[in-house]
């Protein structure tokens, strides 16, 4: 497919999503464009697209469950026309037309269960209609049962489109299929929307009446593909979502492979979101990339880790399992495995954190290392600190959250509970055990645990007889 130029494409342009169906085989309660896909909802994906062809408006038709898409649309700059009762597509654009100004010169019409029509596609459509002809998307497949077919007279040009139900044997023989993407010139919408009958099979009025119309008046019909096979497919069931999922997941790993990100398996392999890779960035399997995530020059993500609004600087490790949330993460790291690192955490260069360690709104400095079985919240780390496994940040007193500080050069033992607010200075240590409730003095030993004793006659707690 050739790519468009943009002062080739009309500067003026409707886009009509079409989005009141029932979904009745999705088998749901929800409205089927709300279902997700790469994270977020159908109809989301196909607003996006919209946008980026900088269409002057965007109309979106609802109907089913109508209250609840509104109120998902209502910060989306979206004009919504309620469609009922449901009596076609054709309807849908006739409702539509009173919004549409004349001096709009093309109408796209797509839909909300069609997610992943690439912008290129699109902008193929809009430079064949050209606000004078009118294009359709449409495909050549195997198995064409339920889709209108392109019907094409004896030099190849398009006559009409036959509806499954409508069409004779020999139409249903046809491979060549509608989509339902199709880019309208605005100034023949009138005439031909008024001219639709139900007189079909689903006694509604179809929009794909209107291409036997524009053959009749001698109106040129443009056709092109798209690029991919899975672009035009819609969402009807949950395995028709979960296919697409899959799809749109391997064209981002083979686009990343393309650049030269290394992806040990694009088939577990899922964005959810955004993601910025640089050169020799490795991903191991499973791994979930949410929000806007930022990997640097030669990060190396283990499997089965989550990263969610984060940035990753170059050539540190993230080892199995690890869920990374709302973090910056500095130069040279190592995390995990099994880490979690929640939001308004940073790490400057050269730290470690260890397996089964959880940080929460806390900084650590360069070379700091808290390696096992530890929690820090509202903490301040200083550089080249060592955090012994099992240590506790007691940032919480039941109402308030409180800050804890460790200065540059500290060394905390295993098993201690920093109470805080609390500061510990420059260059201590913790003793193993201790559980600190006031500031240390720097380069001092403190620790708060009792002389070993023994007790005599003491006795293990029995069970209690039932």
């Amino acid at each position: 497919m050739q790519s468009i130029p943009p002062q080739h494409l009309t500067s003026s342009l409707s886009v009509v999503l079409l989005a009141a169906g029932q979904g009745t085989r999705m088998r749901s309660s929800l409205p089927k464009v709300l279902h997700t896909l790469a994270g977020k909802p159908l109809i989301n994906h196909v607003l996006e697209r919209a946008q980026e062809l900088d269409a002057r408006q965007r109309l979106v038709v609802v109907g089913h469950q109508a209250s609840r898409l509104l109120e998902h649309l209502k910060n989306e700059q979206v004009d919504t026309v309620i469609q009922q009762p449901q009596l076609g597509t054709g309807h849908a654009l006739q409702l539509c037309l009173q919004n549409i100004p004349n001096s709009c010169d093309t109408v796209l019409v797509v839909y909300g269960d069609v997610p992943l029509l690439q912008t290129n596609t699109l902008q193929q459509l809009i430079y064949l209609c050209d606000g004078q002809h009118l294009a359709l998307l449409t495909e050549i497949i195997e198995e064409p049962h339920g889709y209108g077919r392109i019907l094409r007279d004896s030099s190849g040009q398009v006559v009409g489109i036959r509806e499954q139900k409508d069409a004779s044997q020999e139409e249903q023989t046809i491979r060549e299929i509608n989509t339902g993407i199709m880019a309208l010139p605005r100034s023949k919408l009138d005439q031909w929307l008024s001219a639709l009958t139900t007189h079909n099979a689903q006694g509604e009025y179809y929009l794909t009446d209107i291409v036997q119309l524009a053959h009749q008046q001698g109106i040129t019909i443009h056709t092109c593909q798209p690029l991919y096979s899975w672009e035009a497919m819609g969402v009807n069931s949950q395995q028709q979502l979960s296919y697409l999922e899959r799809a749109y997941q391997r064209h981002c790993a083979e686009t990343w492979q393309s650049q030269g990100v290394a992806i040990s398996d694009p088939n577990r392999f899922d964005v959810r979101g955004t993601l910025h890779c640089a050169q020799d960035v490795s991903i191991d399997v499973g791994c979930i990339f949410e929000g806007e995530v930022v990997l640097q020059e030669g990060v190396k993500v283990g499997p089965y880790s989550l990263l969610k609004n984060c940035t990753v600087e170059s050539h540190t490790e993230i080892l199995a399992f690890c869920h990374i949330e709302g973090a910056h993460i500095g130069a040279h790291n190592r995390i995990g495995p099994y880490a979690r690192i929640r939001p308004m955490s940073v790490t400057q260069d050269q730290v470690h954190i260890g397996n089964f360690v959880e940080i929460k709104k806390t900084t650590l400095g360069q070379q700091s290392k808290v390696n096992h079985l530890t929690y820090l919240g509202d903490t301040i780390v200083g550089e080249r600190v060592n955090v012994g496994a099992g240590t506790i940040t007691c940032n919480y007193d039941g109402v308030n959250k409180h800050q804890t500080v460790i200065e540059d050069d500290v060394f905390i033992g295993s098993d201690t509970q920093l109470v805080a607010p609390v500061t510990i200075a420059t260059g201590s240590t913790i003793g193993a055990g201790s559980t600190i409730v006031s500031s240390t003095p720097p380069n001092q030993l403190t620790l708060s645990r009792s002389k070993q004793q023994s007790i005599a006659r003491w006795q293990r707690p029995k069970p209690r007889k039932s």
